[in-house]
Parts: C-alpha cells; structure tokens; sequence
C-alpha cells in the first residue's frame, strides 16, 4: 500500500491534504467530516486581530465609564464574557476539536501590525492547538513605509509569538517581497518552523455606478498555484522551515506537483467550499494512485525531485526559462 504520510512542523501526517483556515472549519461536524474524508490535518478558521482589538476596547469604554457611578452600587462592573464572545468561542472550539478528532488541529492568528493581540497564541496553545498558523495580512499604503520595516513587522510578530508558545509556528506570506529567498531564509533562522505560501490577496473591484468599490471573492484556480509551485522549488532544501503550499490545489495532479516541488503539505480550500468536503476522499485517493501507477512507494520518494535543490544556479535557470518562452516562437 503506498504510504502517504509526511511530515510537517515536526508532526506526523497521515498524508498532505490539509483544509486550510475558511468558514468551513467553524464547526465541529464539518471539522469531524473532514478527517473522516481523510484530511491529514485542519487549520481552523482565523481569529482576527480586528475582533480582539474590538472586545478589548468596548470593555475599556464600559469600565472608564465605571468612574462616574456611586460608589454604593453593588455590581459596578459587567460580566467579562460577554465581552469575550470571539475568543472564548474560538478556544472552546479548539479544545473540541482536539476531542473529537485524531489528526493534528492548528490554529489561525490573522493580523497585521504587533500588539497584544499575539498573546492569543498562547491562549491556542493551552487550549490544546498542536500548531499555531500566523497569517499576517498587511497591504502596506504609506509612501513612508519601507520594504525593511514592512519585513520587520513579519520578524517581531515572528519574535512574540514565540516567546509565547513551545508548540510549533508557521508564517503564511505573501508574495509581494523584493527577495522572499531572503525573508524566508530569516523568518526561519528566527523560529519559524513552517512557511505557508502564499497568501491569496482578494483585490476589490470598482463600481463606476455607485462611484465605489465592492467586494468580489473569486475561487482559486490550478493555474494560481504555479507562483507558490516556483518558490517552494526555489526554497527547498535552502530553508529549515517546512514548506506548505497553498492556492490552487484542485486536483491530485496539484498535489503531487506540489510535493515533487518540495512541499510538506498542499492547502485546500476553494475546491472544498466548491465541490464540498467529500472531495478531500477522492483528492487522498487520486494521489495514492498515481504514485502507485508511477511505481513510488512512498510520498517521500519524489518529495523535492522538481526542486532547485541540485541546481547550481537558480536564477539562470529561470532567466533562461523566461527568455527561452518570450525570445521563441511561442507567441507565433
């Protein structure tokens, strides 16, 4: 029987696929029919920085206005639950999960800025998460923001969490970095024992009726995943990290391309909300069938064997791929 099982983080996986953070992972029915189609692990939805900030200040408002009550009142301040809806639910929902199921559960923090709000780390981690996901989305609008300070804030949200938790982290990127080999390779040497690549930016659309923009969410497609496909084989075997990739997995073909090109995991997302979660049966099926028809034992035996690992000089060969597609007949 072809083994399937990977490694990621330094958990072991009964295979690649893993459901990536979406509203899919909300509930604990959909989290135990997940692993029952055969995900190797889940990624819960994200608890984002926006709703811890947000509990936070309307308690503080609620408490500053404490100060102009008498002093005679017996229940001065509010029950803090109630300001603690998000939070409290998202860790009930991890120690839930950790019941209920028996493949690795890791959590999602998504921000964009350093702050208190990564002590919630800590927080996944006593609540049972085997693995704690950062996804920092910041889209950087100032002209006085520089590439450096951009990467710094990847560097101290990296530094913080960690100080927090001893169970492993992973950095979701996005592709839009002058030298990714450079902050992949720091990110790593900093602590980070997984990178996601990449984050899927949802561009707004523009509406020239209403004179404003709108919001548009456009599943993924496998084209998409050739950008991650290129730095995860770029980065392999040059980074301690692991590497998972994310974006575009749609198929087992996608699966296999991404492991060949040296990723641990392969995401999947929109073919789930798409197709529903029983595809993920038919995805762990369809990859054990082509190793076995291709005469693979193992996932492991072509883990990395598209990568630029042995490849002397990278950036010749991409330079010499480009000029060989747009310099040829291609176009003709």
């Amino acid at each position: 029987m072809t083994d399937l099982a990977t490694t990621y983080m330094g958990l072991t996986l009964k295979n690649p696929v893993v459901p990536s953070a979406s509203p899919l992972s909300r509930d604990l029915d959909r989290i135990k029919k997940m692993e029952d189609a055969g995900a190797g692990a889940i990624t819960l939805y994200s608890l984002f920085e926006e709703q811890v900030d947000r509990e936070a200040a309307l308690l503080d408002d609620i408490l500053e206005d404490q100060k102009y009550r008498y002093a005679e009142m017996t229940e001065p301040f509010p029950e803090l639950d109630i300001f603690r809806r998000d939070e409290i639910a998202y860790l009930d929902l991890i120690r839930a999960a950790k019941e209920a199921v028996d493949i690795p559960i890791i959590a999602s923090l998504n921000g964009y800025s350093e702050g208190g709000w990564t002590r919630y780390a800590r927080l996944f981690e006593e609540a049972g998460a085997d693995a704690i996901e950062l996804n920092i989305y910041h889209i950087p609008t100032s002209h006085r923001l520089t590439g450096s300070q951009v990467e710094s804030l990847y560097f101290n949200v990296l530094h913080d969490v960690k100080l927090q938790v001893s169970i492993p982290v992973a950095m979701k990127l996005s592709p839009f970095f002058s030298s990714i080999p450079h902050l992949a390779t720091v990110l790593s040497r900093g602590g980070a024992d997984g990178l996601v690549l990449f984050n899927r930016f949802y561009q707004p659309d523009l509406d020239i009726e209403a004179l404003s923009s709108k919001r548009s969410l456009d599943p993924s497609t496998s084209q998409e995943m050739r950008l991650p496909l290129r730095w995860i084989g770029i980065l392999y075997g040059r980074v301690e990290s692991s590497l998972a990739l994310t974006t575009g997995i749609h198929t087992h073909e996608d699966i296999v391309k991404a492991v060949m090109a040296g990723a641990d995991i392969a995401n999947v997302c929109s073919v789930l909300l798409s197709e529903g979660i029983d595809r993920i049966e038919s995805l762990v099926k369809g990859t054990a069938t082509w190793l076995d028809a291709h005469n693979y034992g193992s996932l492991g035996e072509i883990k990395g064997i598209l990568s630029h690992k042995e490849t002397p000089n990278p950036a010749a060969f991409e330079r010499g791929n480009y000029v060989k597609l747009i310099g040829g007949d291609s176009f003709d």
